[in-house]
């Protein structure tokens, strides 16, 4: 059923007037919660790609592995679209919605329009299903769990940052209201 878009008040909820199905709500000082998740994410991205990720220990040997350890081997291996999607998914997609979010954000908070927001706005929105941390993290205690019978392994704050990432950017896009971008799209055209 077609229904015309309106302004919602405060906490509202615009349903369908045939099934009752949920549409679109009103989010609450959404600019400010999805710019707040969204630095917060890229911090937790930061520590994630900087810091180790796992320390196997295995007959006295020492290796410590962070997040693009796993794609550079995939590559070595001649696995080089499995490397690419891993590389792409895990770190690439979600690196640029985080950053493509501030980018858009940032300057609305302070009421100015930055530039090529509708075409960066898209883009982040074609993005948001590919950024599949929630899967790399499965893959990677899948690991853990096999690793462990055969070596030491010790869990390192990238690994919590990188647990800690999957639920921030789950709420960055749950906080966002996109007709706070759009609406100043329609304003600037």
């Amino acid at each position: 059923m077609l229904h015309r878009r309106q302004p919602l008040p405060p906490a509202g909820v615009a349903t369908c007037s045939r099934c009752g199905t949920i549409l679109y709500r009103s989010r609450r000082n959404s600019l400010d919660r999805t710019l707040a998740m969204a630095v917060c994410g890229l911090i937790l991205f930061i520590i994630a790609n900087l810091s180790p990720f796992l320390t196997l220990k295995f007959e006295g040997q020492t290796q410590e592995t962070n997040l693009v350890t796993g794609v550079m081997e995939l590559y070595r291996q001649g696995m080089v679209p499995i490397a690419l999607l891993v590389l792409a998914t895990g770190i690439a997609f979600p690196l640029l919605e985080l950053t493509g979010l501030i980018y858009l954000l940032l300057p609305l908070k302070f009421d100015r329009t930055p530039w090529g927001m509708a075409g960066v706005f898209r883009v982040i929105r074609a993005l948001q299903p590919w950024g599949m941390t929630e899967v790399f993290l499965l893959g990677i205690l899948v690991s853990i769990v096999k690793l462990a019978g055969m070596a030491t392994v010790i869990p390192g704050a990238a690994l919590y940052a990188f647990l800690a990432l999957i639920f921030v950017v789950a709420a960055t896009a749950a906080t966002l209201d996109p007709d706070i971008v759009w609406d100043r799209v329609k304003i600037t055209l």
